[in-house]
């Protein structure tokens, strides 16, 4: 059977397991009376369930198991079976700490320390940035424990960095989503069939779930879906692009997850200057920021969709991929359309 059949069965099964699970989870759900109640910084209005990330991370879980119990991982050397497993066991891991935080409210330091251990174990079973490309000196091999330092920041930033952006229907699955998606298609350019495996295993769990997210949403996903999410993909660009021994695949993966990197890296620092914990809740993200200016949910969503799909497109350009530059000039006219009539919307809708 071909590689691309396998990474076409492991997103299809994903999909088809999420689109079947999330009605079961959503009325398990309010029966327990485990649901998000609006109010505070929330735009809800009526109380979510907040499970959903248990759908998708089962449907990501089964398509690997159906590829894996197919044939598709193929005999894969020792050091990529356990980047592999380094990945899906963490992915885990970070769900079943979110999915706690979800069920039992749990303080964000405790979470912080547990999603450190986790990513320090990854690091232990593979899942590691050797390579860092510095200004002038090009590309430099790092020493464990830097390289130690830089992974665990990046698996867990990530993991934070898309629980962060999770404030509007459909918004962090869909641009979770996307980014797999540009992954998948890199990791196949960049010969890792592995990695691009589990990407399209996620993206399949994250497109299906929008199905029941976008806006208006009928259940959220949760800090459990959320930090499966953001780690998933922190860790397929560890394996499967910054592998490659090369300036430009070192870069690739801060370039596709751009938005969501920005997005916290801003808040934070704007926290901070503010005298402020990095941990507290605000309303300084840019979903926040454009809410204020008036602009509807489903506006929002697709603007940071298309800046999400340009910057993808503009790695896949820089990959050196076949019609990579086309991606990236079509993502480019999408973004700037879709950008005019947020200017026109913003410009005639009065600020809240």
């Amino acid at each position: 059977m071909s590689h691309h059949l396998y990474h076409l069965i492991a997103f299809l099964v994903s999909v088809l397991v999420v689109l079947l699970t999330t009605p079961m989870i959503k009325k398990i759900g309010l029966k327990a009376g485990l649901v998000d109640p609006p109010g505070g910084r929330k735009i809800h209005k009526r109380p979510m369930v907040r499970l959903g990330g248990v759908s998708i991370f089962a449907g990501t879980l089964v398509a690997l198991l159906v590829v894996w119990w197919t044939g598709g991982f193929g005999s894969l050397p020792p050091d990529k079976e356990y980047e592999v497993w380094g990945v899906t066991l963490g992915g885990l891991a970070f769900f079943l700490i979110g999915l706690a935080d979800d069920l039992f409210t749990l303080p964000a330091l405790s979470r912080l320390v547990v999603q450190l251990i986790v990513a320090g174990m990854a690091w232990q079973a593979g899942v590691q940035i050797s390579f860092l490309t510095v200004p002038f000196l090009g590309l430099v091999q790092l020493q464990d424990w830097v390289s130690l330092t830089i992974t665990v920041i990046w698996l867990v930033g990530m993991a934070n960095a898309i629980n962060m952006i999770d404030g509007l229907d459909g918004l962090a699955a869909g641009v979770s989503g996307i980014a797999a998606i540009v992954m998948m298609v890199v990791c196949l350019f960049m010969k890792q069939p592995a990695a691009a495996l589990i990407a399209a295993a996620l993206a399949g769990g994250a497109l299906g779930f929008l199905r029941y997210n976008f806006n208006p949403a009928q259940i959220f996903m949760g800090d459990g879906g959320a930090y499966f999410m953001g780690f998933t993909l922190a860790g397929i660009g560890v394996i499967g692009l910054v592998k490659g021994v090369t300036t430009v695949a070192v870069l690739l993966p801060y370039l596709i997850l751009a938005v969501p990197i920005l997005d916290i890296s801003s808040v934070v620092v704007d926290r901070l200057r503010h005298g402020k914990s990095p941990f507290a809740a605000d309303k300084r993200h840019l979903h926040h920021r454009l809410l204020k200016a008036g602009l509807p949910q489903r506006m929002i969503v697709l603007f940071i969709y298309s800046l999400t799909l340009w910057v993808g497109s503009l790695a896949m350009a820089i990959s050196n991929m076949p019609s990579g530059w086309g991606y990236a000039i079509g993502a480019t006219i999408l973004l700037l359309y879709i950008s005019w009539h947020v200017w026109k919307t913003a410009r005639r809708q009065p600020q809240v």
